[in-house]
């Protein structure tokens, strides 16, 4: 059914020899049957003996060097890189070492935070981290220290790029970390119950409230101390239909940080699928190693499909001929075209059946589906690991 795709094809751009992608290509291929991260299903859904399957997957991830082949797939051409931070609960998960307490401090869990960049409204994964309370042994620390971590590791790989996350990335260490590091970030401000306060000036003598109106202009504050410590500009927006406005904090010019976290709204959708088609967030194993394994393994697929899904949209609803498919720039559509009502991924695994097999072998056969988007901004060896 997902023969067309010709993943080997794309495996041979991620690994250095040929044998690591015929088997990375046959587990992601059994990945996109079984839609699961589970070896006992991806196992079922592959060719062949069940047992054999099994143990080949272990073998692979024991193996396969595959987080280097997922920060392959950063777009150096990208203007921002965007951070989603999921909350994966495993109660039953008593003696994983990797799995500590959430927020609320009763769940068992870890957290994974997804790192991305754009891509005509979606987003492309190239990057993540996991951690817990149990990862640094203290639930007051990790997350932040762990924040800090993922920072430092992509720091040189982004450049001048500011880095876009949500509210649980809203706090004053880790601005202060930003800053320390010189990298740009555009965050929505955490407001909560209790909000944090703002001044003019360092000393606090001079403290403002942030207000916008509904429906109005943006607001802007620049220059201003967050908790009378960290200088930082300030924008918000209140937009019709929304209970409350949106302030996105920031180091860059105000007015750019909204547009770019507007764009990150959208493209939030890109992770929902992620865990809703493919079931990211049902994904446990018994080591870290394995666990942070199948995730590169769950993203590299993940990228595929939404490359391919986006080249199988145009075909279908935006009539683009196979030949000249550009995933560079966005197809010129009608506003009520059903284009617009669906993503490259959906499109693929749910709509699948709606082109017939010749096109779309013939959509997968064109370079820049895949090799030109991305490695054509890359050597093999440009991203740190």
């Amino acid at each position: 059914m997902y023969k067309f795709i010709q993943i080997q094809r794309f495996a041979n751009q991620l690994f250095e020899d040929d044998k690591t992608a015929a088997k990375a290509s046959q587990i992601m291929l059994g990945i996109l049957k079984a839609k699961s991260p589970r070896f006992i299903r991806i196992a079922d859904e592959m060719r062949g003996n069940y047992e054999a399957n099994y143990k080949m997957i272990q073998r692979f991830l024991r193996r396969a060097d595959l987080k280097p082949a997922l920060q392959r797939c950063f777009d150096a051409e990208a203007e921002f890189l965007i951070g989603d931070p999921t909350e994966i609960e495993r109660a039953g998960a008593r003696k994983t070492d990797y799995v500590g307490r959430l927020h609320d401090g009763q769940q068992r869990g870890f957290w994974m935070l997804t790192l991305g960049t754009p891509m005509r409204g979606c987003a492309l994964p190239c990057n993540f981290v996991t951690y817990s309370s149990s990862t640094l042994g203290s639930d007051n620390t990790s997350r932040n220290l762990e924040h800090r971590r993922v920072i430092d590791e992509i720091a040189a790989t982004i450049g001048d790029r500011p880095l876009v996350l949500d509210r649980e990335f809203s706090y004053q260490t880790l601005f202060e970390h930003f800053l320390e590091s010189k990298m740009q970030f555009v965050i929505r401000l955490n407001q909560g119950s209790k909000p944090p306060k703002f001044y003019y000036d360092k000393h606090k003598r001079r403290e403002l409230t942030l207000l916008v109106a509904p429906d109005s202009d943006p607001k802007v504050y620049r220059d201003i101390y967050y908790r009378g410590e960290v200088l930082v500009n300030v924008i918000g927006v209140w937009k019709q239909g929304n209970r409350k406005p949106i302030w996105v904090i920031t180091n860059m010019p105000p007015e750019m940080a909204l547009k770019i976290y507007l764009q990150r709204m959208k493209i939030e959708k890109t992770f929902r699928e992620l865990k809703s088609i493919l079931q990211l967030d049902t994904i446990m194993n018994k080591s870290r190693f394995y666990l942070e394994q199948m995730i590169s393994l769950m993203l590299l697929t993940f990228a595929i499909t939404v490359l391919v899904g986006e080249a199988i949209r145009d075909v279908r609803y935006a009539g683009v001929h196979p030949d000249q498919i550009d995933l560079k720039n966005l197809p010129d559509v009608a506003k009520n075209s059903r284009w617009h009502s669906f993503s490259g991924t959906f499109v693929l695994l749910r709509k699948r059946r709606r082109l017939r097999h010749a096109i779309l072998r013939k959509i997968v056969s064109r370079p820049s589906i895949f090799c030109s988007f991305i490695f054509g901004n890359l050597v093999r060896s440009f991203v740190p690991t």
